[in-house]
């Protein structure tokens, strides 16, 4: 399999911006691999000098995920259990119904969620499954939420078809680094992705774009993939930092656990190179103790997904957050 090589972007001036950065990438892999090895006390600060340049910094961005149609996906990424290539008692399902999606949409906002993003386990949607999810996206927008979906490869009529409904927000996530890709995904390949992503910017809406750590990665391939995104052009508006969950009867089940410290540093890293991005604590986030989330918080995260599933996977619940939220000053951005 041919994996893409780092795309060519043309440079932009930015105040975090590392001094050389007038190549062809704002910033080359090297540089961010110097971010990860500096002090954890260093980086942390630099992150916290970025995050208050753009952003309140006790203020948190809330996102409620659903999954609108479950399982039975034909890609086979190795870390997801709705995979049909990867025997984890998840059945398929079919895609939900308009008044299903709107009572999800309006508990994730009674509960404080001002994104409502919606997935489908498609590699990539047919044109009768756009226009069905169209009308869910409608819904979400008349109850005053921003809208999010991640459907897998979007064509550009589809892409042009979801932001005339109103869809604020489109997802699709690098995952990892182009050399690390083709030991996770086997069924496309990484130009696929950056193809989706150019279709959601040509039709005007906003991206979602991170990855995943904790796959068993090396910190050289971590720095490539924050490159990746640091690097389109312009770099996303919001970007997800899931830490692997395994799942027993997927092929990353059994994989080492990543240091919390060593995620926390692609928190900080995240920031500094992508400062105006929103950067979300996704999946993972059940599992760490609420000294992590705060070094998070602290190293520039300042999103979350909010709810007490991602997918079919755990996420904290609404009320261990809010206190979690208390304790540490944190309120809900507007």
């Amino acid at each position: 399999m041919t994996i893409a090589q780092p795309v060519h972007i043309v440079p932009r001036a930015a105040a975090s911006e590392p001094s050389g950065a007038q190549g062809a990438q704002r910033w080359p892999v090297a540089e961010i691999e110097a971010l990860f090895a500096l002090p954890l006390n260093d980086l942390i600060f630099r992150a916290q000098q970025v995050t208050r340049e753009h952003f309140d910094p006790n203020e948190v961005q809330r996102s409620t995920l659903l999954s609108i149609k479950t399982g039975g996906c034909p890609e086979d990424c190795g870390y997801c259990p709705q995979s049909a290539h990867h025997d984890t008692g998840v059945e398929a399902g079919k895609l939900m119904d308009v008044e299903s999606v709107r009572s999800a949409a309006l508990a994730a906002r009674a509960a404080g969620a001002t994104r409502f993003c919606m997935g489908a386990a498609w590699r990539a949607p047919k044109d009768r499954d756009i226009e069905k999810v169209t009308e869910l996206v409608k819904e979400v927008k008349s109850l005053g939420m921003e809208a999010c979906c991640t459907l897998g490869m979007l064509t550009k009529p589809q892409a042009e078809a979801l932001k005339d409904a109103g869809l604020d927000y489109y997802n699709h996530n690098l995952d990892t680094a182009p050399e690390t890709y083709g030991r996770i995904i086997s069924t496309r390949d990484y130009q696929d992705r950056l193809e989706t992503l150019e279709n959601v910017r040509e039709a005007g809406m906003s991206v979602c774009c991170g990855g995943i750590v904790g796959m068993g990665e090396s910190r050289r391939e971590r720095a490539g993939l924050i490159a990746q995104l640091a690097n389109l052009d312009p770099y996303p508006e919001s970007v997800p930092i899931n830490e692997l969950v395994q799942v027993e009867g997927t092929p990353l089940h059994g994989t080492d656990k990543l240091d919390p410290l060593e995620f926390v540093r692609t928190i900080a890293v995240a920031r500094i190179t992508m400062p105006k991005a929103w950067v979300r604590l996704s999946a993972g986030r059940q599992q760490m103790p609420e000294a992590v989330q705060a070094l998070c918080f602290l190293a520039g995260a300042n999103s979350v997904f909010y709810g007490d599933k991602l997918f079919i996977t755990g996420n904290p619940e609404v009320e261990r957050d809010e206190k979690l939220f208390e304790k540490l000053g944190l309120r809900a951005a507007g």
